[in-house]
């Protein structure tokens, strides 16, 4: 991921020093377990453990593995050369990597590390479930127009709209704790996965001092549905994401201008050439960088089928759709949550659109009393609906136009009907169902 769209945190993670460090603890563990079975000298895992305390991993170290790569043609193989000479031992360098293939190392590593990395992404979506909380109970009480089609609609809860956002990424947050756990495995079978060479005890021993699950069987390569289960979830984030930011948008536009986003001032700048813009910029990236997130389920839907006990096809893809969405992922909800935290509400612009109608968004609850009143459905939907029009295009207050028609209702009747706290009346029932009240 290019650095614009990185966190420290995932630019961390998913450095060159990260990754060899995790395939090094791998190894480490490897030796330990073989020791414990009598079939490495005692003390070798600790040889490489002292080794790398001394001598941490780092840059250096990453570019003698790419220097050994153009020789080997082999990242795991250049790997094992260079971290036996940096360990300074003759028995790490001859036990090293005993048993295993690339495979057993390389996935296990990465599924270790796509665990820390929704770690991490979850933890920003706890931010972001706050800051709609928050939202959502500030304008609970806050008559808003729904609209359907980009169309006033009735009245609802302007609270409603964040209050939705939050139950919806809170099923997100249940999906990607789902998808964590099932990336939570170490493979450490071999190369066709069959512990031909590696008893399952070497497994069993590494997967539980990295605080894995060991997968019950796998070819040489963990199963991809669990990788497409990560980036589904990732996914399904990212269209959420995409949907707040759209409707954040909307919001913002100068005809509506019920929201607004955060303007530093002083030296900010809405746009390079008219000084008067504020535009919804940071929701924009928002809507763009959901779409990329989104696109990536697809090469790791596409990764599943291997051919037999297992290709590479699928780790070119890995190298850049894996760092790639967990990093737009944390990026994305830090941004969203700095967004909604600085987000500008125009309460006085809300009730206004409310009345842009004149009353109009109360035809429903005049034609139900109609109905109540006696009148046919059919009659009573047609005698509305030409109040509506005459309201519309005369601009006239529609209980005027009402009136007008002959509605068997009085005009202290058909007020009350037009109460926009009727519509609110069962909020705290939504907002108790969520456990936001």
């Amino acid at each position: 991921m290019i650095p614009r769209y990185q966190t420290p945190e995932t630019a961390r993670l998913w450095s060159e020093e990260a990754k060899f460090a995790r395939w090094a603890e791998v190894e480490r563990l490897a030796l330990l377990a073989w020791e414990r079975l009598g079939k490495v000298p005692e003390g070798t895992a600790g040889a490489l453990e002292a080794a790398l305390r001394e001598r941490p991993i780092d840059a250096a170290f990453a570019r003698a593995v790419a220097e050994r790569e153009r020789v080997t043609r082999h990242d795991l193989a250049a790997f094992v050369d260079v971290l036996g000479e940096w360990s300074g031992s003759e028995a790490v360098r001859r036990y090293l990597h005993y048993g295993l293939t690339s495979s057993d190392v390389v996935d296990t590593a990465q599924n270790l590390a796509l665990t820390e990395a929704l770690g991490l992404v979850l933890g920003e979506l706890e931010g972001l479930l706050g800051a709609l909380r928050e939202k959502a109970l500030r304008y609970k009480d806050l008559p808003t127009v729904g609209r359907t089609h980009g169309v006033h609609a009735e009245p609802t809860s302007f609270g409603l709209k964040f209050a939705h956002l939050y139950a919806a990424f809170d099923r997100h947050q249940r999906r990607l704790e789902r998808a964590r756990e099932g990336i939570r495995v170490a493979k450490l079978s071999g190369a066709v996965g069959n512990y031909a060479l590696i008893p399952p005890e070497v497994e069993a021993f590494v997967a539980e001092r990295l605080g894995l699950a060991v997968d019950p069987v796998t070819t040489q390569v963990t199963p991809r549905d669990r990788h497409a289960e990560v980036l589904a979830a990732l996914a399904l984030l990212a269209a959420e994401l995409g949907r707040l930011a759209l409707e954040m948008r909307h919001l913002a536009r100068t005809e509506v201008g019920e929201v607004e986003e955060g303007f530093a001032g002083g030296e900010q700048k809405g746009s390079s050439a008219m000084p008067h813009k504020k535009n919804p910029v940071g929701f924009e990236n928002v809507s763009g960088l959901a779409r990329l997130l989104a696109s990536l389920v697809v090469p790791a839907l596409e990764n599943v089928p291997l051919w037999h006990e297992r290709d590479i096809s699928h780790s070119s893809v890995e190298r850049v759709i894996l760092p790639d969405a967990t990093t737009l992922a944390h990026y994305l909800l830090r941004r969203t949550t700095g967004l909604l935290k600085t987000l500008v509400v125009h309460e006085e612009r809300v009730r206004q659109n409310l009345e842009r109608t004149r009353g109009l968004v109360y035809s429903q609850r005049v034609l139900t009393a109609l109905v109540e009143a006696g009148l046919e459905r059919d009659r009573a939907y047609r005698l509305v609906q030409r109040a509506a029009l005459v309201s519309w295009e005369e601009e006239r207050p529609f209980l005027e136009a009402l009136l007008a028609e002959g509605v068997p209702l009085s005009r202290q009747e058909l007020a009350a009907l037009m109460d926009p706290a009727h519509y609110l009346r069962h909020v705290d029932d939504l907002y108790r169902r969520l456990g936001l009240v």
